[in-house]
């Protein structure tokens, strides 16, 4: 069996980005949702979490906003409601990294994963990560359907009122759209999945 050379290390092996201090920070867009439980308490706590995180230099939440759930088969007035932000994470993390430690903290809250799109305790989503694109599967960003959903653009546009959604453009005029639309109702429900 042939060893790995001394001098490099496993992240280099492994053919992920390294983490470490090096890199130049980015701002993550990380959506937070939460529709069981205390929920207000959820978002909080997860918020602090990602405060902890190494390698995170500041992390600033909206104002929690209430939606309706959205369920594969659409709206679901009868669900619990959900409470809704975005955080604006100014990591050195790579986004790979990020997004498992994301996985990491809904699971440390308790976040069952038995249906799509199902009720929740925490639900985080890496929505934009910088201008960094991937479209492999296991790291879709910016999220797929981010510029459809009011409940992500409009507390991201709250936070930074020049967000850009990499692909899709100024978020005032995604926010602007969706509203205008007659259709667009859905797009203020749920969470980001």
């Amino acid at each position: 069996m042939k060893h790995p050379r001394p001098d490099r290390t496993l992240t280099q092996l492994s053919g992920f980005p390294d983490p470490r201090p090096g890199r130049e920070p980015e701002v993550a867009v990380v959506a937070l949702g939460s529709n069981l439980g205390d929920r207000g308490e959820a978002l909080e706590s997860a918020a602090e979490r990602l405060r902890r995180l190494p390698l995170v230099e500041e992390v600033r939440m909206s104002a929690p906003i209430e939606t309706v759930a959205v369920h594969l088969d659409g709206p679901d007035p009868d669900a619990p409601r959900y409470l809704n932000a975005v955080a604006l994470v100014t990591t050195r993390l790579a986004p790979e990294v990020l997004l498992g430690m994301l996985h990491a903290v809904e699971e440390e809250q308790g976040r069952v994963r038995r249906e799509r799109w199902g009720d929740r305790t925490l639900d985080l989503d890496l929505i934009a990560y910088g201008s960094f694109a991937s479209e492999e599967p296991h790291l879709l960003v910016p999220h797929p359907r981010a510029a459809e959903r009011l409940f992500v653009l409009e507390p991201w546009l709250s936070l930074d009122p020049d967000a850009v959604l990499p692909g899709h453009g100024r978020v005032a005029d995604l926010v602007a759209a969706l509203r205008a639309d007659a259709d667009g109702d859905f797009g203020d429900e749920g969470a980001a999945r």
